[in-house]
């Protein structure tokens, strides 16, 4: 997070470095203008002077006729229109044009009068030239230039990221997965030499449960690499087994509390494996908050086109600072963790199912509610 902070102010430092010394030059280019037109007023008033005098005024004429960038506008007594330089001529013949015109330049600059000497006078209208116009808004398209600029390799950053994160992701599911299936083969040999045998049928068949689960793990990380098929399932069926398994591998001083009726099904669109995975690991983050000891609340909302599952921990909390944190791989506060749980479950719920996991509420000391949002109708 760091280098994007670092890169998001060398980015303000260059726009804004950009905008002072733009600024600073167009206020010195203003000023050479203003006094272009001064002297255009001055050229013209000799002009006027030196007819009188049937002097030769061709220079006064050449500074007039030099002026290609500035527009100006020289008006008598009447508003009658003596001359115009770099002014559309459109907007100089129509009256209800040139009146916008004029008000337009009177805005810009103070109108320059000059005194013709006989009780008469002419009025200069001027504004800034057009290049002048285009340097006051170059600083703000180069400070967009460089934002656009980082924003792109920034976006073209995270996406490589992403892409090799995904591939450590596959790497790593498919080789943990290839290595569970050889033990879990092995265990369920070893479980069908045990029926065999006289020994407790409840704690063989518990034993069993547990291979079994084992085969449902290695199902599940085969199955993170590839695109899983969602089918309707009744969610709170689904929750209500997860539970059940984690009430009997789980401290008497920890209660599950399933806060919704079994009476009416809800149908959602899951797949029921990787699904499990993630109220497995939320009740298992949920034990590991209330160290041991605890409640465990799980709610579901139906919303029409969303249901909610919430659940629910009476454990110590998580600052505000942390609700995004947690799901990024390898954080943890436990040390013999690899921190994949939440990472895994939020992929799985928001990459596959097309829905959300965030932390929809937590105070320190008061406990946490983890939400999954589901479509009801497959997207």
């Amino acid at each position: 997070m760091r280098w994007k902070f670092v890169l998001f102010l060398l980015a303000v430092a260059i726009g804004f470095s950009s905008l002072y010394y733009t600024n600073r030059l167009v206020k010195q280019l203003s000023v050479e203008e203003q006094k272009k037109a001064k002297l255009w007023a001055g050229a013209i008033h000799q002009v006027t002077d030196l007819e009188q005098m049937g002097t030769d005024y061709s220079f006064a004429f050449d500074v007039i006729e030099n002026n290609t960038t500035l527009p100006v506008i020289l008006i008598n007594d009447d508003s009658t229109v003596i001359a115009s330089r770099n002014i559309d001529e459109k907007k100089i013949k129509d009256r209800k044009s040139l009146v916008r015109q004029l008000n337009r330049m009177a805005q810009n600059h103070p109108p320059i009068e000059i005194d013709l000497g006989d009780g008469s006078k002419n009025i200069i209208y001027y504004q800034d030239s057009t290049l002048l116009i285009k340097l006051k808004y170059f600083p703000y398209v180069q400070l967009f230039v460089i934002i656009l600029f980082i924003t792109v390799a920034y976006l073209a950053f995270s996406s490589a990221r992403r892409s090799e994160q995904n591939q450590v992701w596959l790497g790593l599911t498919k080789e943990t997965a290839h290595q569970l299936g050889t033990p879990t083969s092995s265990l369920l040999a070893w479980l069908e030499i045990l029926k065999t045998k006289k020994i407790d049928p409840e704690l063989v068949s518990e034993l069993e449960k547990d291979v079994r689960r084992l085969e449902k793990i290695t199902e599940r990380f085969s199955k993170i690499g590839s695109r899983p098929a969602l089918e309707e399932a009744d969610i709170k069926q689904v929750i209500a087994n997860v539970v059940e398994y984690m009430k009997k591998r789980t401290s008497d001083k920890v209660s599950f509390h399933l806060d919704f009726s079994m009476d009416e099904e809800l149908i959602v669109p899951v797949n029921q494996e990787l699904f499990e995975w993630v109220i497995e690991n939320l009740s298992k983050n949920a034990v590991d908050a209330m160290k041991g000891e605890g409640e465990v609340h799980v709610y579901i909302t139906d919303n029409t086109q969303f249901i909610y599952v919430d659940v629910k921990d009476t454990g110590s909390g998580i600052p505000k600072s942390r609700f995004k944190e947690i799901f990024k791989p390898g954080y943890t506060t436990k040390d013999r963790s690899w921190g994949l749980g939440l990472s895994l479950s939020k992929r799985i719920i928001e990459e596959y199912h097309n829905g959300r996991l965030f932390v929809n509420y937590s105070e320190p000391g008061e406990g946490t509610v983890f939400r999954i949002v589901l479509h009801k109708r497959t997207a």
